[in-house]
């Protein structure tokens, strides 16, 4: 009997220790077993659950209803499921979740964002590893210009053009070097005159 054979007969005739073993096999049928067929939890079936992160997930959020260590660290063995679990089922940042978006540039600066909503140095160090993300972190978390940011966005001309009008919104020496000489320098120089007329004004 395979782990899906076993939660479809349990769901039409009952739980037992020995169909329940048998779902507990795969975690998403393990999962399967808590919601539909249990309808508790349980120590096997959130055991088997937490072999994959998005299904200890889920039976954090569906069947524990509640965080627990043992769901959290199943589910910050990725970076998203990490992100997820602290918006959804801790509903606050915690270091072990945090750590675990490190991973990925992406759900750092989320993070960052929406759940710790203010700056920290390790999720700027994080972020600062790549010039988009440098960027999107000074204007949404940090919302001022720093030298770490601006000096990660000036490896990319594009963004070292975006953080002068955006987060430093002025001139500064390293994102007019960074433009200078590409197809951002003509966007810059527009983008000073317009300072230079509001002045004025």
């Amino acid at each position: 009997m395979s782990p899906k054979e076993a939660y479809e007969y349990a769901k039409k005739y009952g739980p037992s220790n020995e169909t329940r073993e048998i779902a507990c096999e795969d975690p998403e049928f393990a999962y399967e077993y808590a919601k539909n067929v249990d309808k508790c939890p349980k120590e096997d079936t959130r055991k088997a659950a937490c072999k994959n992160p998005y299904w200890a997930l889920e039976y954090a959020r569906y069947i524990d209803k509640k965080p627990r260590n043992d769901t959290r660290k199943a589910a910050c063995k990725e970076p998203y499921w990490a992100f997820e679990y602290a918006r959804d089922i801790d509903k606050k940042p915690r270091n072990d979740t945090r750590k675990a978006t490190y991973k990925d540039r992406h759900w750092v600066f989320e993070y960052a964002r929406d759940i710790d909503k203010k700056p920290r140095n390790d999720t700027r160090k994080a972020a600062c590893k790549y010039p988009y993300y440098a960027f999107y972190y000074a204007r949404d978390v940090d919302k001022c210009p720093r030298e770490d940011t601006r000096k990660a966005v000036c490896q990319d001309f594009k963004f070292a053009y975006l953080y002068a009008k955006d987060v430093d919104k002025d001139f500064h020496e390293d994102t007019w070097e960074a433009v200078k000489n590409t197809k951002f320098e003509e966007e810059y120089n527009k983008f000073l005159n317009q300072i230079e007329k509001s002045k004025i004004i």
